[in-house]
C-alpha cells in the first residue's frame, strides 16, 4: 500500500512570513484626513446626487439603451394624453352644441303643452261657471257628478291623487 505524506518546501515557509509582513506595510491608519468618516453626512444627500454617482457602474451603452427607451415612452404617453384632449374637447363641444338647444326645444314644448292645458283648464272652468254643462240645468243643478267628469276629461282622463 502507498502511503503519501506532504513534503514542505522551505522556501515557501519564507515566502509566506516575508508577505504576512510586507501585508502590513500596506495599511495605513485609520486616524489620517481622508478616512475620516466624522465629515461624511448621508442624510445630506439626496436621491439625484446618489442616482449620479450610479452613472459610472452603468456602461454608457447600457444608459443610451435606457435613455432611448424612456424617450420613447414619453414621447407615446404625450401624444396619447395630446390625442385623449382634444378628442375630449371635441366630444365635449359637440355635446354641448347638440344637447342645449334640444334642452331648450324640449322645455318649450312642455310649456306649450302646459300652456295649452291650462287654456283647457279655464275653458271648462268658464263652461262650467256659466252652466253649459251637458244637462243644460245652469248653475246649481243636479249633476255634481258629470262637473268631475268633465273636469277629468279636461285632464286628459287622468285620476287625481290626494296630496298631502
Amino acid at each position: 500500500m502507498v502511503q503519501l505524506t506532504e513534503v514542505e518546501d522551505d522556501h515557501f515557509k519564507e515566502q509566506a512570513l516575508k508577505s504576512s509582513l510586507e501585508n502590513d506595510d500596506d495599511f495605513t491608519d485609520t486616524d489620517s484626513e481622508i478616512s475620516s468618516d466624522s465629515e461624511y453626512d448621508p442624510r445630506s444627500e439626496s436621491l439625484i446626487d446618489r442616482l449620479s454617482a450610479l452613472k459610472d457602474i452603468i456602461p454608457p451603452t447600457a444608459r443610451s439603451y435606457v435613455a432611448s427607451k424612456l424617450s420613447t415612452t414619453h414621447s407615446a404617453v404625450a401624444s396619447v394624453l395630446s390625442f385623449s384632449g382634444k378628442t375630449l374637447w371635441v366630444l365635449t363641444s359637440s355635446a354641448l352644441l347638440f344637447a342645449v338647444p334640444f334642452a331648450l326645444a324640449t322645455a318649450e314644448d312642455q310649456q306649450i303643452g302646459a300652456m295649452e292645458q291650462e287654456a283647457k283648464m279655464r275653458e271648462m272652468g268658464g263652461d262650467l261657471m256659466m252652466g253649459g254643462g251637458e244637462g243644460g240645468q245652469g248653475q246649481g243643478g243636479g249633476k255634481d257628478g258629470m262637473t268631475a267628469a268633465q273636469v277629468s276629461a279636461a285632464l286628459g282622463g287622468q285620476d287625481g291623487k290626494a296630496a298631502l
